[in-house]
């Protein structure tokens, strides 16, 4: 698999002021409550789901004091914790493929501004499935080249741990996984305390489209931003190669 996610791109988001990291800290509460609910209850030893939601939070820099109180809400209000998982597929411009996943209280609010955001980008949402077939479910892990691991002995360990690719990038490495060996693999990096970046299950792109048209790129670029200031909005995954 072609290694196209940036590491840099990665970094450059974990950069973000204050009202964009209370917007992602949301996301990550509406997570954790839902990985309470469906993933077997509030301890992360017996929820596999939980465990690796606190991981993702950990490495989005949520303090742990918060991500406690997420999940003692959660355990506190289990029958509250009513979001909808959604799916929306469409067309950024020039065909860029978008998905769209959502946890919502109320989908209708979520699917106006979701296709606003489209509409406004110049794209337009499409059928359940267009545009999801161009992209592959698996575990992604970036980890710092100054890790305290050199590269050969940390890709050994990976691969022993169920990595599919290890792609080294300027800053780092991003360690691919299918998503049933995601867990295991960020448990293994975990106990050997290898500080992660990022470590999540995501859509990865079978193949990239460029944009080159100034309003193009203006487009997708509003798209982007519209659908990132919505709390409703938990992961976009697109295949431009930006």
């Amino acid at each position: 698999m072609a290694g196209h996610s940036k590491f840099a791109n990665i970094k450059h988001r974990k950069e973000k002021n204050d009202a964009a990291k209370g917007r992602i800290f949301t996301r990550l509460g509406r997570e954790l409550a839902m990985a309470v609910k469906h993933g077997g209850g509030a301890d992360p030893a017996a929820n596999m789901r939980l465990r690796d939601t606190i991981a993702k939070a950990k490495s989005e820099n949520m303090p742990n004091d918060t991500i406690e109180r997420s999940i003692k809400k959660a355990a506190g209000d289990i029958d509250q914790v009513n979001y909808d998982s959604v799916t929306y597929e469409g067309y950024g411009p020039a065909g860029v493929a978008v998905i769209v996943k959502v946890l919502t209280d109320n989908r209708n609010r979520a699917a106006a501004n979701v296709r606003n955001a489209f509409t406004k980008g110049g794209g337009s949402l499409g059928t359940q499935g267009c545009v999801s077939f161009m992209f592959s479910e698996v575990g992604q892990i970036m980890v710092e080249t100054d890790c305290g691991m050199g590269e050969e002995e940390l890709m050994l360990l990976t691969a022993d741990a169920g990595a599919d690719d290890f792609i080294v990038q300027d800053g780092g490495y991003e360690i691919i996984c299918t998503a049933e060996n995601f867990s295991q693999l960020r448990q293994t990096l975990e106990e050997a305390k290898i500080p992660m970046v990022s470590a999540e299950i995501t859509m990865l792109p079978q193949t990239y489209a460029k944009l080159s048209a100034p309003e193009d790129l203006k487009h997708m670029n509003k798209m982007l931003d519209l659908l990132d200031d919505e709390d409703d909005v938990q992961n976009v995954y697109h295949n431009w190669e930006g």
